[in-house]
């Protein structure tokens, strides 16, 4: 199947530890049956850790990329516990999501820490998807902005991408697996406000997408919007009833 649609409409699935491998394979396989053909449509996953790998050699020379949901910044060494950006390259992942909120909040990833990630990923050819998102504390208070403002200087002034692709992904902590998406036009004026921002740091074409809490009801209420060039999707990406229905209703919208 091909479809059109506005210049690269993003669809990234992070699946979390939702999945494990058996059901991460069989998640992928069915996706796979769909065929999903569009050159102006980018559909990529994030698998656990465990599964990448699998994952990726089923996907390969597929419309669908795989992606990692962390990565350390030592290319390697005595670091238990940890899969480096190079590991995961080396496995067939194309992306990688630097600074998830629940990297950030859960695990306390620093702004310090996001930087070094980000370096890794370009060091290796991964694309990272920086995540950026303000608190309900931050929201209610009038703080958005200087929020976003410190987490985007702080990993991107003098990162040198090396002519490479940065994603952002804006995912206000507040939205994240609660249900309460934040409404489609004020996502629309932070991420217009977020390009301005990333001028300052990185020239040439940054793709910015949403996440939090979108599913297949409200999907099509934010990539209908001119400013956000895709998704990233929670939840509602580990199962394929509620994947697949929000990838058809992208394309039919």
């Amino acid at each position: 199947m091909t479809y059109n649609l506005k210049p690269k409409t993003y669809i990234f699935g992070n699946w979390k530890m939702y999945l494990g491998f058996d059901e991460s394979n069989i998640l992928v396989h069915a996706l796979l049956q769909q065929k999903y053909v569009a050159d102006n449509m980018c559909i990529a996953i994030f698998p656990s850790a465990l599964a990448i790998r699998e994952v990726a050699m089923a996907a390969q020379d597929t419309p669908i990329a795989v992606g990692a949901q962390n990565v350390n910044w030592n290319p390697k060494g005595a670091y238990t516990g940890e899969v480096s950006a190079h590991m995961f390259k080396d496995v067939g992942c194309t992306y990688a999501l630097i600074g998830h909120s629940e990297r950030r909040h859960i695990f306390g990833e620093s702004n310090e820490d996001v930087r070094k990630k980000l370096e890794a990923c370009v060091d290796v050819g991964l694309i990272p998807v920086l995540c950026i998102g303000e608190t309900k504390e931050d929201r209610e208070a009038g703080k958005t902005q200087y929020r976003l403002k410190k987490q985007l200087m702080k990993a991107l002034d003098g990162l040198d991408m090396r002519g490479g692709q940065l994603i952002i992904a804006y995912e206000p902590v507040w939205a994240i697996g609660t249900g309460d998406a934040c409404l489609p036009d004020d996502a629309r004026d932070v991420i217009g406000w977020i390009r301005e921002e990333v001028k300052l740091y990185q020239s040439g074409i940054v793709p910015v997408l949403y996440g939090g809490s979108v599913s297949g009801d409200n999907v099509v209420s934010y990539v209908s919007q001119t400013e956000i060039d895709g998704v990233l999707v929670g939840g509602a990406s580990s199962t394929y009833d509620t994947f697949s229905t929000l990838i058809s209703r992208v394309i039919s919208k």
